[in-house]
């Protein structure tokens, strides 16, 4: 498979399994194309051409130009200069790797998370929170992570892949929304009655049994085993966590459960006075079940092989 077949798949995965259904992504292409064409000429240069159909600030080929066959693939949660170094050495020992794959972004990728975000709106809009009010929220969070980007160095692991010649690309959202359409579903077909049969449910999956086994397994954050579960919202994708202040909409909107990889203090404070429950399924366990399900879709009844590193554990459904 060419690399950018690899890619395109990746991508194509993520849209179909998109929270927001496929119109909506379709919306939100042309509505960049729209935005595109608006503009003069110089700030065209600036554009990044590939939003126009790739919906995903987060997922980019970041070393390669799409022509390099890929048969071995070395994938990881974290790829940074270190895996990238990594990579090198086992070529120079002799082992094939014809692509460095991360789920977390780097380069352009994680100096443009922040645009990923606005598909949260809509995610909420569909679980009954007011379009206007999760826009609203939203909005303010994005400008948040926006500045806590801005200072980074974004480029380093990049860098390195260039200078040791290697394809590199990483793959975010569209993994993410593997891991929330999979759990969504079941959630929502199997209707588990208390905090506790969701924890089992979960551990029947090998990502988390995995992760227990390591002491990073599922957790009940706020709530208890014998609290009624309700209408459980699986909240894992769209960059990274949203508004704190979402909570209360939440609430109104009849949540009574999130499912999540993982919430900070401040969030989990204004979860806690709204009174949801939270469970928290694990951030790398996650991870690992959303590229797990995306390397089954890419990769199909192809022939790559993937080399686990990083926090990464193959676990193969097809």
């Amino acid at each position: 498979m060419k690399l950018k077949e690899f890619y395109e798949k990746a991508v194509q995965a993520g849209i179909d399994n998109d929270p927001r259904g496929k119109s909506s992504v379709k919306e939100s292409l042309k509505a960049k194309k729209g935005t595109f064409e608006a503009l003069k000429a110089d700030e065209k240069k600036l554009f990044d051409k590939e939003s126009l159909t790739n919906p995903y600030s987060d997922t980019r080929i970041l070393n390669g130009k799409g022509s390099e066959n890929i048969r071995t693939v070395l994938a990881g949660i974290d790829i940074e200069v270190g895996e990238i170094m990594l990579a090198d050495s086992m070529r120079s020992k002799g082992k094939k790797i014809d692509l460095v794959m991360a789920h977390h972004p780097e380069g352009r990728a994680i100096a443009t998370l922040y645009d990923v975000m606005s598909m949260q709106s809509d995610i909420l809009s569909k679980f009954g929170v007011p379009i206007n009010v999760a826009e609203n929220l939203m909005e303010g969070r994005m400008r948040e992570v926006e500045r806590r980007l801005m200072p980074m160095n974004h480029t380093r692991a990049v860098d390195a892949a260039r200078l040791v010649d290697i394809p590199f690309m990483c793959v975010h959202t569209p993994a993410d929304n593997m891991v929330v359409s999979y759990l969504q579903k079941m959630f929502d077909s199997r209707k588990p009655r208390k905090l506790g049969d969701i924890i089992k449910m979960l551990l029947k999956i090998p990502e988390y049994e995995d992760a227990a086994m390591n002491g990073s397994g599922p957790k009940i954050l706020l709530g208890s085993e014998r609290r009624t579960a309700g209408k459980v919202f699986v909240d894992m994708t769209g960059g990274t966590e949203g508004s704190k202040d979402i909570f209360e909409s939440l609430t109104g909107s009849g949540i009574n459960t999130i499912v999540c990889m993982h919430l900070s203090e401040e969030h989990r404070k204004e979860a806690e006075k709204h009174k949801i429950n939270v469970i928290i399924a694990g951030h790398i366990s996650s991870d690992n079940l959303g590229i797990n399900l995306l390397l089954d879709k890419v990769i199909g009844k192809g022939k790559i092989d993937v080399i686990q590193c990083s926090g990464f554990r193959r676990v193969k459904r097809t």
